[in-house]
Formats: structure tokens, sequence, C-alpha cells
């Protein structure tokens, strides 16, 4: 934080997700409000996040060849687009399925544009000595927005109602949008020694390569396999399952209750990221990263069980706090690893598993709750990361005892 570009962007990062978050809370409330489908709602899931399975690395590369600022602009430019056009659809009550269909698509590609431009722009902001700082401050914002998001999109629906609300939420992209104009960041502004080759931008050329490239980096392979693992069971499936959870714990009304609900995995998380940062506790290391995703799994398990509203509140805190735990570390570990010369394509290929495999939780728990329940489909993906993770740190404290047995 003693770096004013940092400041400036972690300020205007965490007005974005908080505005990211506000889009869901309203245009997820709506959604169910209208069409009360549990399949829509796990296609809001595999629309956010099927993006970045598909274009993170590309991205990446292009954020290697090209201005990241540009392109975090254009997913800016992306996100208003989607706001406004929720907007409209409200404010003349004409939202149909393929509308709303349409709409969380651009949202999900805007997301993949900012995510990965984004956390290859810290290396230009911070020296390497301050990057471990300023992911997990990173992170942090992240959810810092995800924990204001909820509560101001309540305050919102509430006050402005859901149309006015939305496109007021236009608004808070705005400043990050300005401040990367002349923020003086990225390859411009880069000596030689820390510009990376310019290369041609390959597709999926670029996802086998960038693969065969990391095969040889244990900590980068590990993390990036732990991030797509989390992902592909969980990820943030819940929270677009959240209407109906609140509903069968009494608090279904989009009010302060509902919204406590919402901000109570971000809250835990908040809390982490002050904790852990302030404290330096909890320095990168894969064996701790995969303890603290088992933790979360079993936080997340005993929450889909429960029917109690204060021990939802208190599960979903423990989970957000332990998820920004292990998720940060893995992010970390992947970032400091990574080469200079393919750094770009290497976070691509991070948040492609990280975020991308997120879109498949959209069945594990989304579309798999509209035939089992939201709650069976979601202990039941939390029970078997967690049986599989554990069977990793098994393994990996197996191959560590042999290799320094005689």
């Amino acid at each position: 934080m003693r770096h004013p570009g940092y400041r400036a962007h972690f300020a205007t990062y965490m007005l974005a997700m908080m505005a990211d978050n506000i889009e869901h809370v309203i245009s997820y409330w709506m959604m169910f409000q209208k069409f009360h489908s549990p399949a829509l709602g796990g296609f809001a899931v595999l629309s956010h996040w099927l993006p970045f399975l598909a274009f993170s690395v590309p991205v990446g590369a292009l954020a290697d060849r090209f201005d990241p600022r540009r392109i975090i602009q254009c997913g800016m430019l992306l996100f208003i687009t989607a706001s406004l056009g929720w907007g409209y659809f409200f404010v003349t009550d004409s939202l149909q399925m393929w509308h709303a269909m349409l709409l969380l698509v651009i949202h999900g590609c805007a997301g993949v544009l900012w995510q990965t431009s984004s956390q290859l722009l810290l290396h230009d902001i911070v020296p390497p000595e301050q990057l471990q700082s300023a992911v997990r401050l990173n992170a942090t914002a992240r959810y810092l927005g995800i924990l204001v998001g909820p509560a101001v999109g309540g305050v919102m629906m509430l006050a402005l109602g859901p149309a006015h609300g939305i496109l007021l939420n236009t608004a808070y992209y705005l400043p990050l949008l300005v401040w990367l104009w002349k923020a003086p960041y990225g390859p411009r502004f880069r000596t030689a020694l820390a510009s990376a080759p310019k290369r041609a931008v390959r597709g999926l050329a670029d996802i086998v390569q960038t693969a065969r490239d990391i095969a040889g980096q244990p900590v980068i392979v590990s993390m990036t396999l732990l991030a797509g693992a989390a992902s592909f069971f969980i990820g943030n499936s819940y929270q677009a399952q959240m209407p109906s959870f609140a509903q069968d714990l009494g608090h279904g009304d989009p009010g302060t209750s509902y919204s406590m609900l919402l901000a109570a995995d971000a809250a835990g998380a908040l809390i982490a990221g002050v904790l852990l940062e302030s404290s330096g506790l909890l320095r990168p290391n894969p064996r701790t990263a995969l303890l603290l995703a088992m933790i979360w799994c079993g936080a997340l398990a005993c929450f889909a069980g429960t029917r109690s509203y204060p021990l939802a509140l208190v599960l979903l805190f423990v989970a957000g706090f332990f998820e920004l735990s292990f998720g940060s570390m893995a992010q970390t570990l992947v970032q400091l690893n990574a080469p200079a010369a393919m750094r770009g394509r290497v976070i691509g290929l991070y948040n492609m598993s990280a975020l991308g495999m997120r879109a498949f939780s959209g069945i594990t728990v989304g579309l798999a709750g509209s035939w089992l329940g939201v709650h069976v489909s979601l202990a039941a993906s939390a029970l078997v990361l967690l049986a599989l993770v554990a069977f990793v740190t098994w393994h990996m404290r197996q191959v560590a005892h042999n290799g320094a047995g005689p």
C-alpha cells in the first residue's frame, strides 16, 4: 500500500468487483422471481465462467503482447453494457429467458478480459519482492467487493428498485476505466530487461504449449490442479443458488437477512486477508494450501446440511476465510514461479483452471440441484472434493517420505 499506483489499483479494482456483485445480486434475484428456474441459475454459473475456460490463455497471451490496461478497459465497457441491458429489460418489464442468457454471457466475457490482465498488470505496479503481498491484497479487494456488493445491492433494490439500482451500478465501473487511461504501467513503461519478447497469439495452440512448458515445474502444476479441482466441484456455484438456500432457511425476502447471508462468505474472506497480511501467517507452501482447501470443503458441506440460519452464517464465514487463504496462496505460488517470458500465458492457464473450471460447478451443483436439491448437490460436491484433496495430500507426504529414505 506504500505504492500510490497500487493504492489506486486496489480502490478501483474493489469498486469494479463491488459493481460485478451488485449486478449478480439484482439480476439473480430478478431471474429467480420471474422464472424460478434452478437450471437458469446453473446457466448463470456456466456463462460466467465458461469464457475463462475458453479464453484465459489467449487473453493472457494478448496481455503479454499488448497493453493490459486497454484489455481491462474493454472488459469494463462490456460490464457497463450488461448492466444497461438488465436495466432496460427491468424498466420495460420485457425480460425473457434468452435475454437473460445473452446478458449473462456478455458479463462472463467481460470478466475474463479483466481478471487475467489485472493479475499480469500487478507485476508492473509493484516490485517482485512485494508481489506476494500484492496478490493477497488483490484477493482481499476481490472479497471486499463481494462483501460490500451484496449489502449495497440489497439497499439499492430496496431504495431504488431493481431497474434503477442496476442502471446506477454502471457508475461503479467508471473509476477503473478512467484511471487506466493514463496509469503509468504496462509495456510502454517497462525496461528492456523487464519486457517479455513479443510472440504471436495462437489460441488453442497457446494452451497446449503452455501446459507443456510448465510440466517440469511441480509447484505451478500442483497449484493449478488444486484450483481447477476446487472450481470444478464447487467454485462459487452456491452463490447463484443462494436465493434457494435463503428461502429454505426462512429468509427469502430481499432484505437485511438475505444480504447478510450473501455477505457472510465474503466477510470471512475479508478477515482472512487482513489477518494474514498484517500478521505474516501462512507463508506460501503447497501442502498448506491443500490443508486449507480441505477445511473449506468441510465448512461448505456443513452449510449445505444445516437448516439453522445463524449456523449457516457462521459456516459461510468460515468457508470464506479458508477460501481466500488457500486461493490466494495458490495464486501467489503460481505468479512467483511463472517465467517472465510467458507470465501472461501461465497466469492465463491458472485462471483457465481456477476460474474456467467453475463453469462445470454449474452442473455439479446447479443442474444437479434441479434433480436432487441444491443442499444434496452442494454437500456431495464438497465431500467428493474433500476426499480427493485428502488423497493428494497423503500421496505428497508418501512421496516426500520415500524420497527422504535410504
